[in-house]
């Protein structure tokens, strides 16, 4: 009676995923249900079981009325149609719940064996003690420091936290103090920190052995995730599963901090519905260091030296030309440092300002001047205000074309070498006196507009890395 039972079920639960396939698709079906398995039927209610806890909270979150709708279609009107964890081939039985309640396991929380392995390394130098702020990063360093401080349980202020900007601006140095301050005050959470390039790495290996599950019930078991260097998530298959991971965590309130060189918007590789997830939580930019900031890194880097070469001598006046001279990031202003400390030891010549201009002589403030292209600056700009391209060559006198169209002259101005009558016809035809004005009126407004100067900040740090 049992067996024949068992083929009853066994039978319309092939019909029932049948009717989800034709409304899921193949995709869809093949990734969240190819792998549940009829249970029993009791009490009114269905009974089916999956391989992980992950898979389970995945159908229960997204597919719930589907799975009731369909299996409906088959067995009548049920209960309800609850989901157990298989474990070496049982599936583990759910505590009796009210009707209205939804079903749920008690799993206790213990940290996950081999996060670390999969992850990336951390760099024992970068916490938030060695991490030093400015007016050009203070927000991200606030909004990183308080997620490395925040208490388990609480909800989550901001969600995802991305952080961009050139390289060698502190994105990395943050994530990882980040993960280090979590794992000293909180050593019970699951922290992984991991570059987008070994995530694509982790995600290829579970397609190729294929238990992509495993996967995605790995990941799931994750409290905080930070990603650096998302820029290089790539892929159709890849962005997918990268979403579906994204979605299963931000809505089981785990906390995810992205990286990149750009912000959401400009990342081509993901489509529409991930971008608009990304920029949903706090999108925060790291800007070049201002003047303060570059002496203090320089101050920093120089007691370093000291502690290790306590006979060197290093003047404020060439920390100063050095701090002046190079704008760049600290990355740089330590490169530029280094080179000319070692240019000292190797010749034996007195470190001085005459000394550092000459060896710093081909550090120029503009080094891609004659690499960017007005094309480029129109595609950018054009993107980042969503205006198209024609509007911006056109006669069209509105508003949200006409600052885009003036901002983009000023971009053309400062990052090329093309005279003021090259650049008007490139933007259309227009007079060299236009342009000229559109210069002025941007560089005049942006004294006043700090939201302008910012943009535009980020509008040049985009034109000149892409």
């Amino acid at each position: 009676m049992t067996t024949h039972m068992n083929t009853d079920l066994k039978q319309s639960w092939q019909r029932i995923a049948k009717r989800l396939k034709g409304e899921l698709g193949d995709d869809l079906f093949t990734s969240w249900f190819a792998r549940v398995e009829p249970e029993e039927l009791a009490d009114g209610r269905l009974f089916v079981s999956v391989p992980t806890r992950f898979l389970r909270s995945w159908i229960e979150a997204h597919y719930a009325q589907r799975l009731q709708k369909a299996s409906e279609a088959e067995l009548g009107h049920l209960d309800g149609v609850q989901i157990r964890v298989r474990t070496h081939g049982t599936a583990l039985r759910l505590a009796a719940l009210p009707d209205n309640q939804p079903p749920r396991m008690a799993i206790a929380h213990q940290p996950v064996s081999g996060l670390a392995d999969r992850g990336s390394p951390l760099d024992a130098g970068q916490k938030f003690s060695t991490f030093i702020t400015g007016g050009s990063n203070r927000l991200a360093h606030a909004a990183a420091h308080r997620i490395a401080e925040s208490q388990p349980g609480l909800p989550v202020s901001f969600n995802p936290l991305f952080i961009h900007s050139s390289a060698g601006l502190g994105k990395t140095h943050l994530l990882n103090a980040v993960a280090w301050r979590i794992r000293e005050n909180h050593p019970q959470r699951n922290v992984l920190f991991i570059t987008a390039e070994r995530f694509m790495y982790h995600f290829i290996g579970a397609l190729r052995q294929r238990d992509t599950i495993s996967f995605k019930d790995y990941f799931q078991a994750i409290d905080v995730l930070l990603i650096d260097d998302f820029q290089f998530l790539q892929g159709k298959v890849m962005t997918q599963e990268f979403y579906h991971t994204f979605s299963s965590l931000v809505d089981a309130k785990r906390q995810i901090v992205l990286a990149a060189d750009v912000p959401p918007a400009q990342l081509d590789s993901i489509d529409q519905r991930m971008r608009s997830r990304l920029m949903g939580g706090l999108v925060v930019d790291i800007e070049l260091p201002e003047l303060e900031l570059r002496r203090e890194i320089l101050a920093v880097k120089v007691a370093e030296l000291l502690k290790r070469e306590p006979a060197m001598r290093i003047s404020i006046a060439v920390i100063e030309f050095i701090a002046n001279k190079v704008t760049g990031s600290g990355r740089e202003l330590d490169g530029a440092l280094n080179r000319v400390v070692a240019h000292q030891q190797f010749t034996h010549q007195p470190l001085t300002v005459d000394l550092t201009a000459m060896v710093l002589r081909d550090m120029s403030p503009n080094p891609d001047q004659c690499r960017i292209k007005i094309d480029d600056i129109l595609r950018i700009v054009g993107r980042h205000y969503n205006v198209a391209r024609a509007d911006l060559l056109s006669p069209r006198r509105a508003r949200s074309v006409v600052v885009p169209r003036q901002i983009g002259m000023y971009l053309a101005k400062k990052l090329t070498a093309r005279s003021l009558p090259e650049i008007g016809r490139r933007f259309g035809g227009r007079d060299h006196s236009t342009v000229l004005h559109a210069v002025r009126k941007i560089d005049e407004q942006m004294k006043g507009d700090d939201r302008l100067a910012r943009e535009v900040a980020l509008l040049i740090r985009l034109i000149e890395q892409q």
